[in-house]
């Protein structure tokens, strides 16, 4: 085989990889994503700052920022094995990428499409405890 083969089968190997991945990423909306959370096989988690959190999040959800350095390590803590994790942050860019890592440790995951913005906007609860 010469280069240019080589290179095209590492690209496709790559894509095909990349879509197997995104098989473990459902992106849902507020509507879908509240059901979705009622599950006690579902865990929540804001991947948003710590300030964004205290001022007003989804019930029960853990905040861990996506952020941060450690991000893994600090999920991989406080994550319950075998539960689909939802994420969601303030619009859904930063809970795609947070979803993405955890889809690539093999986890199952659920995304906000909207985030925060789209959740408040529908009048879903939220609480403004202080606890993670």
């Amino acid at each position: 085989m010469n280069k240019i083969e080589l290179t095209l089968i590492f690209l496709f190997s790559m894509v095909i990889s990349a879509c197997a991945q995104n098989d473990s990423i459902q992106t849902i909306d507020a509507d879908e994503f509240e059901r979705a959370i009622q599950s006690d096989s579902v865990q929540v988690v804001d991947v948003r700052t710590a300030e964004e959190y205290v001022a007003g999040h989804i019930p029960n959800a853990i905040n861990i920022d996506v952020l941060q350095d450690h991000f893994m390590e600090k999920a991989k803590a406080a994550l319950i094995k075998g539960k689909t994790i939802a994420v969601y942050c303030r619009s859904g860019k930063r809970s795609m990428k947070a979803a993405n890592l955890l889809a690539q440790e093999g986890k199952k995951v659920i995304n906000l499409r909207g985030g925060w913005i789209e959740w408040t906007e529908k009048k879903r609860p939220i609480s403004t405890s202080h606890t993670h």
